[in-house]
């Protein structure tokens, strides 16, 4: 479903990817957990890929704001 991942440099987020058609984000965690966020338009996960802190980008916008799995 995502094809590739991006290295985010963060203490929080490992990497993340986008799938534009599905607007499915992935997110890998520094800790090893993988988590999938549904219905997510492109502009958020670009906030991310330049957000000064992915950490609290994704505790602002990302969790528990879109529908989300553990993978």
């Amino acid at each position: 479903m995502i094809d590739t991942l991006k290295r985010i440099e963060s203490s929080m987020v490992y990497a993340a990817g986008y799938n534009e058609k599905g607007k499915v984000m992935e997110v890998v965690f520094c800790k090893g957990s993988i988590w999938r966020y549904y219905d997510v338009p492109k502009e958020v996960y670009e906030g991310l890929l330049r957000a000064g802190s992915a950490g609290s980008y994704m505790r602002a916008s990302v969790i528990g704001c879109y529908e989300d799995e553990p993978l």
